[in-house]
């Protein structure tokens, strides 16, 4: 796996986008959270579902990358699986029931909804919230 971190410059309408996107990518996990609350059997994969669920019941969610929401949903059952993981190894104390994020600080792009340009120094994010290119 290759990642790239860089400071990235932009103005103020953007990094108000950037907040969007976090914050919608906390809605969503948080929404797959619940969702693996109320029903019972949900695995990884309803929760991918869920995500084209959401996208379609609300703009907003509709508006980040499908893989970044996805993503999002991937974190969820990464906490509810840990879940599980210490209630079959039968840990004593708390097993780490998986609780609703309230500070998120990052949303994850895969593989599409982005562009890394050819000198490497600024990426062009193409999904609806509005980011634009960052340098």
């Amino acid at each position: 796996m290759l990642i790239f971190e860089f400071k990235a410059y932009g103005n103020k309408s953007q990094f108000c986008a950037v907040d969007k996107a976090i914050r919608t990518a906390q809605f969503v996990r948080n929404s797959c959270l619940r969702y693996w609350m109320d029903n019972k059997k949900v695995n990884k994969y309803d929760l991918n579902k869920y995500c084209a669920v959401l996208a379609k019941e609300f703009p907003f969610a509709d508006e980040l990358n499908s893989q970044a929401r996805q993503a999002s949903a991937e974190r969820a059952w990464a906490a509810i699986s840990r879940f599980y993981d210490n209630c079959k190894k039968a840990i004593p104390g708390k097993k780490g029931y998986p609780q609703f994020q309230k500070d998120c600080r990052s949303v994850e792009y895969k593989t599409s909804g982005w562009q890394l340009a050819e000198d490497r120094k600024s990426i062009t994010f193409r999904d609806k919230k509005g980011l634009g290119n960052l340098n």
